[in-house]
């Protein structure tokens, strides 16, 4: 697929591993739309980009759809949608308070693999009016998903469960859309240097990632970007799960 004269919509794309794929593809002369909560920086980086803002939380469905709807309306059609919404939090199975409160394994799973599956859907849809290109292809769809699919840490099981779910859901979904034209990718990072873990000291963040093979560094959101740049590029690039870790696999704890 080309960028150039594409249209994309960026869930997440305020800040970290989204602004960083929202800058490169403008970069290559695609047209964007951003999509992130109400309180971010949204409209300021939409400004700066030349493109629109449209305020949603992802675990608002009704929202999202009316602020996909708003987005392809304005872009006039949308080629790539990369979405890294999502969050976790730390509560074992059991811990000495009891079991792990049910509303907040519902809520991670909410926040990470429903909002995932309810952009994916919206967008794909709106993908099939495409004019396809000479390969077939009428768009790209990537969710984020993480390491902790694989090799979750304590603590991280409803984290785990969400990202998991995302990582299976992609080959299943790819298949569902490859007589449309539109392939399914999800990048899982290791740890990389955003949100919170952006303002981790240098000594702790050595600590976090000293089982790396290399670098033993935190990723950077660029990195990220590359990737999910270099998948929409590739025609070949459908239905997987990409790891970008530096060779990181979490211990238990």
């Amino acid at each position: 697929m080309e960028i150039k004269d594409h249209s994309a919509i960026i869930v997440g794309g305020a800040s970290g591993m989204a602004l960083a794929t929202a800058e490169m593809w403008v970069e290559k002369g695609g047209k964007l739309a951003i999509l992130d909560l109400p309180t971010s920086n949204g409209l300021a980086v939409a400004e700066r980009l030349g493109a629109t803002f449209h305020p949603c939380n992802v675990m608002d469905y009704e929202g999202t759809e009316a602020a996909i709807d708003a987005a392809v309306a304005q872009l006039g059609a949308v080629h790539f949608v990369c979405n890294t919404a999502g969050g976790g939090l730390a509560k074992r199975t059991v811990a000495r308070d009891g079991a792990h409160p049910l509303a907040d394994f519902q809520r991670v799973i909410d926040l990470n693999l429903i909002s995932a599956f309810n952009i994916s859907r919206l967008t794909a849809e709106k993908m099939g009016a495409n004019e396809p290109n000479e390969d077939g292809e009428r768009g790209v769809i990537i969710n984020t998903a993480s390491i902790a699919a694989f090799e979750g840490q304590i603590g991280q099981v409803a984290y785990s469960a969400a990202k998991g779910g995302i990582a299976a859901m992609t080959l299943t979904m790819a298949r569902d859309l490859g007589s449309m034209g539109v392939r399914v990718m999800t990048i899982a990072p290791s740890l990389f240097s955003t949100g919170i873990t952006k303002g981790i000291p240098e000594a702790a963040s050595q600590n976090l990632v000293k089982d790396a093979a290399f670098p033993k560094r935190m990723g950077r959101p660029i990195e990220y970007a590359k990737m999910a740049i270099a998948i929409y590029e590739n025609c070949m690039m459908n239905g997987s799960t990409v790891r970008v870790d530096a060779g990181v696999r979490f211990a238990p704890k």
